[in-house]
């Protein structure tokens, strides 16, 4: 166990709206931008069922309002499910980052629970391009099916769109999605984390939005926590050795808060989504502004 700093007890906790769940670094796909590197060779991580079971229950002790699972592809870890549903049994609302490359069909009732949002990331109207994107032959085809399936069934369904190759159908992008019935669409650049750095380039804090740490934070794959999954590579702590009620309160937090970048206007809709897609949360949303 490693010693923590010890904080008075009556320091208070920082509020979090929205805690990403980075389930596991297994996906389907190799993004051309990903930033947690994700593929079908990754692992699930160090983190264990029950330590992501004491996660939620944590952040719904800390009022947290929604758990976003993301990945890589949190459909792949085994207890997804399980998580999704400790969260919803807890009043958390839940929102599940998934490709949309493979839905099986007993999925459908939790994705159309009225506090479940199902995200997803495209990028073209052209099967090429967004195929292109993923390093998946086919992925546009099935995304794109299980999207239309999303909508039919009247599940919560929201869309990000990252804007990676020169002259990429983005406009396009838009358009068709907004044609198949998807309502919330945001638009990002892509950031400079993971496999979309430049050869030679480090991590650097001047790649975040500016909501890093300031109503959001994520969990790793290793039990770190992190201000999203953007700033993964800056952590303040780690929940297998410390409880995140204790971390929320511990100097390293509030240093890392204090070294992300002032948040730009321009850091939400409808200028951009406010950070990389996947790690897209609705820690943007004006009602969290004034909860």
């Amino acid at each position: 166990m490693t010693t923590t700093l010890e904080v008075p007890a009556t320091s208070p906790v920082v509020r979090i709206q929205s805690l990403e769940l980075e389930l596991t670094g297994k996906c389907q796909l190799t993004c051309t931008h990903c930033l947690s590197l994700s593929s079908p060779q990754a692992t699930h991580g160090t983190m264990t069922p029950a330590n992501w079971r004491e996660v939620i229950e944590d952040a719904a002790a800390l009022k947290v309002r929604t758990i976003q699972l993301i990945g890589g592809e949190p459909t792949v870890h085994p207890n997804w499910r399980e998580f999704a549903e400790l969260a919803l049994s807890l009043g958390l609302h839940v929102e599940v980052y998934s490709n949309l490359f493979h839905v099986r069909d007993d999925w459908w009732e939790l994705f159309t629970h009225d506090r479940v949002t199902l995200a997803t990331s495209y990028y073209s109207d052209d099967p090429t391009e967004h195929d292109k994107i993923t390093g998946k032959a086919g992925s546009y085809t099935r995304t794109r099916s299980n999207i239309r399936e999303a909508v039919r069934r009247g599940a919560t369904v929201r869309a990000g769109i990252v804007d990676i190759l020169p002259g990429q159908h983005v406009a396009e992008a838009r358009a068709q999605l907004e044609s198949m019935g998807v309502k919330r669409i945001t638009t990002d650049r892509v950031r400079a984390v993971g496999r979309a750095m430049l050869p030679g380039q480090s991590p650097t804090l001047d790649e975040m939005c500016g909501r890093c740490t300031r109503g959001r934070a994520a969990i790793l794959p290793n039990g770190d926590l992190a201000g999203c999954v953007l700033s993964r590579n800056f952590p303040a702590g780690n929940v297998r050795e410390t409880r995140l009620a204790e971390l929320f309160r511990g100097r390293p937090w509030a240093d890392l808060s204090a070294s992300i970048p002032p948040l730009r206007a321009s850091a939400c809709p409808p200028d951009d989504s406010g950070d990389c897609d996947p790690a897209n949360t609705e820690a943007c949303d004006p009602a969290y502004e004034s909860a």
